[in-house]
């Protein structure tokens, strides 16, 4: 499948400048089987797995998919916990020549419908029941709407009984097909092009709360993670782990997509606790982590002086705001380098610190930009490239950068203007060669490192019958970085309730994580002048207010 923006100026320019090669993600699985076979690669609660032994399961799945009939370029979602055969299925994907798009195991039916559709997806790999939810179930319901949906493989050791036809355990599957040879000119025949074949997709939420999709073919995804081995000065010594879930940035970045170039073992911590956090940190001798802000506040309700916690060499924190009061506690208390960088799903990867940078560029900036990257900044009001020095809208221009929106090319032009360049729609400076943030253009909610769009729970709740009006705002909260207020109006000699508007967004089948965690019932709006536009900055300063009164 062709990316849908690249030409080939582009794609000569990258490669011709070195930033962009014919790597794929699986050269490094092969590599390191071969030339660090022995070696620990994965290691989850259940499994530990060298690198030849990660190898030979990953061709094991790729190739019974393909003997299945799975076509190349058949889309597979993977809505995996943080486990060792997520991980495998993502890269068996790829070395099938299937298109995988890698989803938060949170995500529901509202989320997920409009993704198994937009793709076409042949088959999906989720656990049967995890945190008492049946994905299962669910994908059977999609299945009804949805008939190109053919395949089930489940992280289960066992199928169970009532399962729909086209449902496998991946596990024993991939152990069972390891034990025959395979023909691995069968694999090589379904190879991407690193360049010109689209191989993964990510998802972003929309303005409406409805993800988008975004293409990536290996190219610029290897370009980034090259840099990141370099800022983080990743070698086959580190040990990371995935404390977050690595079906996103935060964790997704360091130890899917940058351990394995390095030849780094990844160790995946499959439930989240403060406590199990620290254990596995020392348990594993672990060197990096990948975390939300939120897991270090709360790590830091613990007495980290109970672990040996002295191999950390840094933390890769991102998916939100990190409070400097926070960044300075868990360097002190897990006595480890907290790094910060810049980047979006949509537009790519900006800039990064390095790990020895020191506390000041860590802590207030995001680092310089990563090789390739060009950059101007714009004045926001004359559209003018500004002097040196000056702040600006950041635009910049580089290898870094996805191909586009799922087959979508006017959404794309939105985005990206016919030479590559993109803004993230931040004002920045640059000060000692780094990239200074000074504010964000975006109405969007961080809470715990998950993205919330006021505009999908305003549109929910508007439809309920007793509400006359609705808006969504943040409001400061140290664990979260982010929570939800809903300010709602209610229809005149209506009440409306905290209860009702969580059963009713649990009724439209909302991720949890959506959900306002406070209700204020008032009778009008402050409004921008007389355009009638809802001020949120007045509601922010009165839900904070009110927060910081109660305590």
């Amino acid at each position: 499948m062709k990316p849908i923006r690249y030409t080939e100026a582009m794609i000569n320019e990258f490669l011709g400048a070195g930033h962009w090669t014919q790597e794929l993600f699986f050269d490094s699985w092969q590599r390191n089987a071969r030339e660090l076979g022995d070696r620990e690669a994965l290691v989850d609660s259940k499994y530990r797995l060298t690198w030849s032994e990660a190898k030979k399961l990953v061709d094991a799945i790729a190739v019974s998919w393909v003997e299945m009939g799975i076509p190349k370029d058949a889309r597979i979602i993977i809505q995996s916990p943080n486990s060792v055969f997520g991980f495998l299925s993502r890269i068996a994907c790829e070395r099938a020549g299937c298109i995988s798009l890698t989803v938060y195991p949170y995500l529901r039916e509202r989320e997920l419908e409009y993704m198994v559709e937009r793709t076409q997806a042949t088959a999906v790999v989720i656990p049967h029941v995890y945190r008492k939810f049946d994905y299962l179930e669910m994908y059977r319901d999609l299945q009804k709407r949805f008939p190109h949906l053919k395949y089930f493989f489940l992280f289960d050791d066992e199928v169970p009984k009532g399962a729909p036809e086209g449902t496998y355990s991946i596990t024993g599957m991939a152990q069972a097909r390891a034990q025959r040879p395979v023909d691995e000119k069968v694999l090589e025949a379904r190879r991407f092009s690193a360049t010109n074949d689209v191989a993964l997709l990510t998802t972003t939420s929309g303005t409406t709360g409805i993800p988008k999709l975004v293409e990536w073919p290996t190219a610029p995804r290897v370009c980034t993670s090259k840099g990141r081995v370099d800022i983080w000065g990743l070698t086959k010594d580190d040990i990371t782990v995935a404390i977050a879930p690595h079906a996103g940035g935060a964790a997704g970045t360091l130890t899917y997509f940058a351990a394995p170039l390095a030849g780094a073992k990844t160790v995946m911590l499959e439930e989240f606790s403060p406590e199990e956090a620290l254990a596995l940190i020392e348990r594993e001798k672990a060197t990096a982590i990948g975390v939300v802000p939120t897991h270090l506040v709360r790590i830091l309700e613990c007495d980290t002086s109970k672990y040996d916690l002295s191999s950390l060499r840094f933390i890769r924190s991102a998916g939100g705001y990190l409070p400097p009061q926070v960044a300075e506690e868990a360097e002190i208390a897990l006595k480890a380098s907290i790094t910060s960088d810049l980047g979006t799903q949509d537009m790519g990867s900006v800039s990064g610190c390095r790990v020895e940078d020191t506390k000041d560029l860590r802590r207030r900036t995001v680092g310089r930009m990563l090789p390739g990257n060009k950059v101007r900044l714009v004045d926001k009001d004359t559209g003018e490239v500004v002097p040196d020095g000056e702040p600006g809208i950041l635009y910049f221009r580089g290898p870094h950068a996805p191909a586009g929106y799922y087959r979508d090319e006017q959404l794309t032009a939105t985005v990206f203007d016919p030479e590559g360049w993109t803004t993230t729609g931040d004002i920045v400076k640059f000060d000692q060669g780094c990239l200074w943030i000074l504010g964000r253009a975006k109405d969007m909610i961080i809470r715990g490192g998950q993205n919330i769009y006021p505009a999908e729970i305003e549109g929910l709740l508007n439809d309920h019958p007793k509400v006359s009006s609705v808006a969504v705002v943040p409001y400061p909260d140290r664990e979260m970085g982010e929570r939800t207020c809903a300010y709602v109006i209610p229809k005149p000699g209506q009440t409306f309730a905290f209860q009702d508007m969580v059963e009713f967004l649990k009724s439209k089948k909302l991720a949890m994580f959506k959900l306002p965690e406070r209700l204020e019932i008032v009778s009008e709006f402050p409004a921008v002048g007389d355009s009638g536009k809802v001020n949120k900055e007045v509601l922010k300063k009165d839900i904070a207010e009110k927060v910081n009164a109660r305590g």
